[in-house]
């Protein structure tokens, strides 16, 4: 049940109206993490929706993004972003296996991808202090300097919206991932 109180999508500020649209354009609906932080902040909605236009526009993949959303949303434990996230992962490419590794915590078959994984869940559970092994070891598995600063961003866009819904207790309303 929400904890923060937000005014219904019609009620929402102006300034959130054109930002919801294109949730709903994009993705059918409005989701309840979209419309919660919208309706408190359109601000906040804008740049997590610009962070997220800037992230197709990089060299990390669908594949890539989600699989690090999903993983580090399940080391935070937010459920609603899990559930999200899974959800756009298995409609961008990956398989219900990798997804439910990547929730468990368990390692992929993919072994780039798993050394990005792995830093992922390194810098999510550190305060960002990372050893100069942990980066060689990413850029080593063939990832580039630029990938990893996209990972990051990455890690920060969840990050936020994993601190969205753990505040609020975001009522879910995506598929429970099994």
């Amino acid at each position: 049940m929400s904890r923060l109180t937000a005014p219904a999508i019609a009620d929402a500020p102006a300034a959130a109206q054109p930002l919801f649209e294109a949730i709903r354009k994009g993705a059918g609906k409005v989701p309840n993490a979209y419309a919660l932080i919208g309706a408190l902040s359109p601000a906040a909605l804008k740049v997590a929706m610009e962070g997220d236009a800037a992230l197709s526009r990089g060299t990390l993949s669908k594949v890539e993004i989600e699989a690090i959303r999903v993983a580090v949303s399940a080391q935070n434990g937010c459920d609603y972003c899990v559930a999200a996230h899974s959800a756009i992962g298995k409609m961008v490419g990956l398989k219900a296996d990798e997804l439910r590794q990547l929730r468990g915590g368990d390692h992929v078959e993919d072994a780039k991808r798993q050394a990005l994984v792995d830093f992922a869940r390194h810098v999510t559970s550190t305060t960002g202090t990372v050893a100069a092994e942990r980066v060689q070891a990413v850029l080593a598995a063939g990832w580039t300097s630029a990938q990893v600063v996209e990972a990051l961003l990455t890690i920060s866009l969840i990050g936020f919206t994993n601190l969205v819904n753990r505040v609020n207790d975001t009522d879910v309303d995506f598929p429970v991932p099994v």
